[in-house]
C-alpha cells in the first residue's frame, strides 16, 4: 500500500514538474529562477517555484520521450510549514485548456503514507529514487502544469509551474 501510495505521488510530482515556468513570478517581487528538471533528445522539462517565499529542487536521471517505469528523480525542500497532513492539486494546461485536474491525499492525519508524513517546520524533506510509473510517451508539444502541496491548514508547501517542451 504505502509503495503504492508513493509511487502515486512521485508520478503526480513527476507530471507536475513536467509543465510551465511561470510569466514573471508572483506579485511585483523577483521571481526564482527557472531550473531545468532534464533535458535530452527533444525533451526538456523546466520548473520553476511559485511560491513567493521559497525555492526547491527536482530532477530527472532520465530524460526521455518514453517514460520508463522505475524513473529515477531527486526532490529536496526545507519545510516552511508542519506536514501533519499533506494535500497535493496538480493541474494540466496543453494549449491553453485546462486538460486535467486532479486531488490527493499524500499524508493523512490517522494515516501517515511516507516517512515525511510528521515533518516539522524547517526540517528537511529528501527523496531521492525510482518513481514507479507505468511508462508512457510525451507527445510532441507544449505543455503546462501547475502543482501546488499544501497542508490541513492549507498553507503552502510548495507550489511550482513546470513546461515541457517535447520535440
Amino acid at each position: 500500500m504505502q509503495t503504492l501510495t508513493m509511487t502515486r505521488f512521485l508520478t503526480a510530482l513527476l507530471v507536475w514538474t513536467l509543465m510551465a515556468p511561470g510569466s514573471g513570478g508572483r506579485g511585483r517581487g523577483t521571481a526564482w529562477p527557472t531550473h531545468t528538471a532534464c533535458r535530452n533528445e527533444g525533451l526538456e522539462v523546466l520548473y520553476q517555484s511559485c511560491d513567493p517565499l521559497q525555492d526547491f529542487g527536482f530532477s530527472v536521471d532520465q530524460c526521455s520521450k518514453q517514460l520508463k517505469p522505475n524513473l529515477r528523480i531527486r526532490l529536496g525542500i526545507i519545510l516552511r510549514e508542519d506536514i501533519r497532513e499533506l494535500y497535493l492539486d496538480i493541474s494540466l494546461i496543453s494549449k491553453g485548456t485546462s486538460v486535467l485536474h486532479y486531488s490527493y491525499p499524500i499524508c493523512e492525519a490517522d494515516l501517515p503514507k511516507f516517512s515525511f508524513c510528521g515533518k516539522k517546520k524547517g526540517e528537511q524533506v529528501y527523496y531521492a529514487g525510482p518513481v514507479n510509473n507505468p511508462g508512457f510517451e510525451i507527445f510532441k508539444g507544449e505543455y503546462q502544469i501547475l502543482l501546488e502541496l499544501y497542508n490541513e491548514k492549507r498553507a503552502t508547501v510548495a507550489c511550482a509551474n513546470a513546461t515541457v517542451i517535447c520535440s
